[in-house]
């Protein structure tokens, strides 16, 4: 693949707390695969490395609202983070308990994300972009290749990565700025996530090349 700033952004789903501080609700799960793959460190690569290189910045949040507990069914993982108050925020036009909080954004990405220039999307609700209005950005930003990151590697990733992919846009992941959780009983989702990338994405890359190729 081969990018251009005019028509290449980098998308990062959940940079937030809950998944990348040891403080998160989830590091329990996610915890060793964030460390073995440097992640948090490689996301803020990627986030300096596209800024400089004068790409635009795309981040599909997830968040959730006391309406949103309400729901009746879910699958395994998604019931898991209705449980453990995960991204929780008491509602979608109030930011009370906001800063610090799991839903925050990681201390470190701060300057990058709140710099004016990067597009917070709405949130999406259960793994993909389908209900938030990503899409609709890059489209209207002119975006048609997307170098996609954060968290976590078989949910959120992989799911943004297959509407992406229906919806026209050609497709780079980068390998080592994600991670996913690691359970005994439901298995590696780290490793379950590469395998489909390899398969289905336009690019696999590490921050390295994903770095020289956004800057060649």
């Amino acid at each position: 693949m081969h990018f251009d700033p005019s028509t290449t952004a980098l998308v990062l789903t959940d940079p937030q707390n809950d998944f990348l501080s040891p403080e998160g609700v989830t590091w329990e799960l996610v915890g060793n695969s964030v460390r073995e793959n440097n992640t948090v460190q490689h996301i803020d690569q990627l986030l300096a490395g596209t800024k400089a290189a004068g790409y635009e910045v795309f981040i599909s949040p997830h968040y959730y609202f006391p309406h949103d507990h309400q729901w009746e069914f879910g699958g395994t993982l998604e019931k898991k983070m209705h449980e453990i108050g995960m991204f929780d925020r008491p509602g979608p036009l109030s930011l009370e308990g906001f800063e610090g909080s799991g839903a925050d954004w990681l201390e470190q990405y701060k300057p990058y994300i709140q710099d004016g220039k990067t597009v917070v999307c709405s949130p999406h609700k259960v793994y993909g972009p389908e209900q938030n209005d990503l899409v609709l950005q890059l489209r209207k930003r002119g975006i048609s290749k997307v170098v996609l990151a954060g968290m976590s590697a078989n949910l959120c990733i992989e799911s943004h990565l297959r509407e992406l992919l229906e919806q026209g846009f050609d497709v780079a992941v980068v390998s080592d700025a994600t991670a996913a959780p690691q359970h005994p009983e439901l298995g590696d989702g780290y490793a379950a996530a590469m395998t489909n990338f390899n398969y289905i994405a336009g690019a696999v890359m590490t921050t390295d090349e994903a770095l020289a190729a956004l800057t060649a």
